[in-house]
């Protein structure tokens, strides 16, 4: 077998000499064009090794396209077309404006904890804990960097060797496989289970209160529901049974939200403020789903018990970084103005778009896909919120000759500049409209 020529490959040095590779170069610096001659370079070797013939003017667009490719960063903006306006995979509720101010403007040398008045070292949690309370009613607050942080430092400071009385039918598991039972455990905690898995009933608690209770503790199930012959103990009345015994009353929310729901024609989820103000010593919530903020975790309640919390090792481990409480504190500040909210924050905007917009918004993008064609669909609100709740919707639907075909069409979308993520079902690829709100940045990248 002859030897393959390779002088007719150029050199490395002529190789990035090349109209496109320096003009990447330019770009992403001559250490990167460096590896990506040499990679193109390897490839065209081994292509003649094997009897193939490789296009000498190809090299240099190939090796700019992979320079292209690496400098792509890994966390990107998407169109999240999934039919789930609280996607987990997706980052959960899009950030507002207002939120994106603030962390640019926290980016640099902030105030994080510098106290401007006294010119001493301050608290970070300051920058929200005001704001937490005006909306919430609490007495204090802190923030961690997400609601299982919340629960775990809530049980570690208050049931750390001691029994945490929750009931059976609350022992919930959230995303990623994490147990209620797990997050206990670690906390050190040892958790009593009361009642049944679907009735649970205030003499319950009561009997299994003891000398070794840390708190009673009640689990919001967001992220399902037990329907049929159920029965749970009320917030009010299972605060009364904790404050007579002389141990704290805490509660999960999970999701958790500081507006009513009822006023945009949401159904309701429990309030931290109305939960406060049943009786319970702590309430723990999440910022990036129902509230519409940045993944964190938020405890509110009684003062005393509230810095037992802050006192805890365990805190600056989950503390919240400036970019985060910059996003929080810009999102909360929102909430004073309750009549703009809807038009404000990204998620609840979503959520009460009427049916009739998304509509029309439907008929103006289908002709920009070939094959689409409108159906209705039904969007869920995710993250745990509302599991059994559904907002009707529209969707462009997109058939394939096969399952194959279909996968394939999926993909291209996922690899335009702004990825569109939809959901298949049924044999067709469907893009929930619900949560679009850049319409012209979507239709830019069209057709496909």
């Amino acid at each position: 077998m002859a030897r393959p020529d390779f002088s007719v490959l150029p050199s490395v040095d002529r190789l990035l000499e090349a109209p496109a590779l320096a003009a990447a170069a330019a770009e992403y610096g001559r250490a990167e064009a460096l590896t990506g001659a040499r990679q193109v370079l390897a490839e065209a070797r081994r292509a003649l090794e094997a009897g193939g013939v490789p296009d000498p003017a190809a090299l240099g667009p190939a090796a700019a396209a992979r320079m292209a490719a690496r400098g792509q960063p890994s966390l990107r903006r998407v169109f999240n077309l999934t039919g789930v306006v609280l996607h987990t995979n997706l980052g959960r509720a899009p950030l507002p404006q207002e939120a994106l101010a603030a962390i640019a403007a926290a980016a640099g040398t902030c105030n994080l904890e510098y106290d401007l008045k006294t010119g001493r070292r301050g608290d970070r949690d300051s920058h929200v804990e005001t704001l937490l309370t005006e909306l919430t009613g609490a007495e204090a607050a802190l923030v961690v960097n997400n609601n299982a942080a919340a629960v775990l430092l809530m049980l570690n400071s208050l049931s750390a060797g001691r029994d945490t009385l929750v009931s059976r039918g609350e022992l919930v598991e959230i995303g990623g496989s994490f147990r209620m039972p797990e997050i206990m455990a670690r906390a050190g905690a040892r958790m009593v289970e009361v009642g049944t898995t679907n009735r649970t009933h205030p003499g319950d608690f009561e009997a299994a209160i003891g000398p070794e209770t840390g708190c009673v503790m009640k689990v919001h199930t967001s992220n399902y529901e037990v329907v049929g012959f159920t029965a749970s103990v009320p917030d009010d009345r299972l605060a009364r049974i904790a404050v007579t015994a002389g141990v704290p009353y805490a509660v999960d929310l999970g999701a958790g939200q500081l507006v009513d729901l009822a006023r945009y024609g949401l159904p309701q989820e429990p309030m931290p403020g109305r939960v406060l103000a049943a009786g319970a010593g702590l309430v723990t919530f999440s910022g990036d789903k129902l509230l519409g903020g940045p993944q964190a975790g938020i405890v509110v309640g009684q003062g005393s018990l509230v810095a037992a919390l802050k006192r805890n090792p365990m805190r600056r481990a989950m503390r919240l970084g400036k970019l985060s409480l910059a996003a929080l504190e810009a999102v909360l500040r929102l909430y004073r103005d309750p009549d703009r909210l809807a038009e404000r924050l990204p998620a609840l905007r979503a959520l009460v778009r009427p049916v009739e917009e998304i509509e029309a918004q439907a008929r103006r993008l289908a002709p920009a896909i070939e094959g689409s064609e409108i159906t209705v669909v039904a969007s869920q609100i995710g993250s745990g919120s509302l599991p059994v709740e559904y907002l009707e919707s529209r969707a462009l639907a997109l058939s394939a000759p096969s399952g194959k075909a279909l996968e394939a069409r999926a993909a291209a979308f996922r690899q335009l500049s702004i990825p569109v993520i939809g959901r298949l079902s049924e044999g067709r690829l469907l893009f929930d409209l619900r949560a679009l709100d850049d319409e012209a940045a979507f239709l830019s990248q069209l057709p496909l």
